[in-house]
């Protein structure tokens, strides 16, 4: 009757003890969660192959807690209990690519003498792009930069925050090497989120930037609209460039897109 009774309380006492660690995550509260890991803890990174113990564990925990009190994981499913083990899966959402872009995580957390052992995360990339019905799923090349998907979607946002406020696009002669010192990460490590999980290149993601800022003085220009001048002044040095990242995204020249942008102010001033 006794031995019956383990399963149930053992798995008790694995959500209890893995609900405090959720709980201390959420409030980014580092000494509670180290407090929480086993002396002998072993935390397998599947995505970066790596595997590490109680005292590299300070940093990397340090690294990929939230960095504001409300933010959360977008959980998929509840937490599911089996003896010792509990199991995890969520979803974290990277801005600045094409589509929704964002990695479906796992973790199988294990629980020795009230304390965790045993953590295995996996993950797993996701494109969905908003014209397709359908969604692919690829796994990226094993990250070697010292980057988890959680760093991975803090260094997405560092980025795409850092070219709205610094604006560093309008400067024709901007680099890689530029933007990695300016945002506080290497260059390998900005190449490989553009390149293997949001599959763009730098220029065009640089491109794009200026694009959206052309965009934005369009609507606001007086006519005769110059738009090889607005090109030049957000940035862009080749007009063939231009020419061909305005029609890549509008799906029109920018003669015929300037066109319509005055046709439609002289409806609204002769409404």
């Amino acid at each position: 009757m006794h031995a019956e009774d383990d399963g149930p309380q053992q798995t008790q006492a694995t959500g209890d003890t893995v609900m405090r660690y959720h709980l201390r995550w959420k409030h980014r509260d580092l000494d509670g969660v180290m407090a929480l890991y086993h002396p002998e803890v072993q935390y397998n990174d599947f995505f970066q192959n790596r595997v590490m113990g109680l005292e590299a564990l300070h940093e990397y925990v340090r690294n990929s807690m939230p960095r504001d009190p409300d933010e959360a994981l977008e959980h998929s499913d509840r937490i599911r209990l089996d003896g010792n083990t509990a199991f995890i899966q969520y979803r974290i959402t990277l801005r600045g690519g094409e589509g929704l872009v964002s990695f479906r995580a796992s973790e199988a957390i294990t629980v020795k003498d009230g304390l965790i052992w045993r953590v295995n995360e996996y993950a797993s990339l996701v494109h969905e792009q908003p014209t397709r019905k359908s969604s692919g799923t690829q796994r990226p090349a094993v990250s070697r930069l010292g980057l988890s998907p959680r760093q991975l979607s803090f260094l997405a946002d560092d980025l795409q925050q850092y070219f709205q406020r610094q604006q560093p696009y309008l400067d024709p002669e901007l680099d890689l090497q530029r933007v990695a010192k300016e945002c506080g990460y290497s260059r390998n490590q900005i190449s490989y989120l553009l390149n293997q999980v949001l599959g763009q290149s730098f220029y065009r993601y640089v491109n794009q930037a200026r694009l959206q800022h052309l965009l934005s003085a369009l609507d606001q220009a007086a006519s005769p609209l110059r738009i090889d001048e607005l090109a030049f002044a957000a940035g862009f040095n080749s007009l063939s460039a231009f020419y061909s990242c305005f029609r890549q995204h509008t799906g029109q020249s920018p003669k015929a897109y300037a066109k319509q942008i005055s046709l439609r102010a002289r409806a609204q001033d002769n409404a």
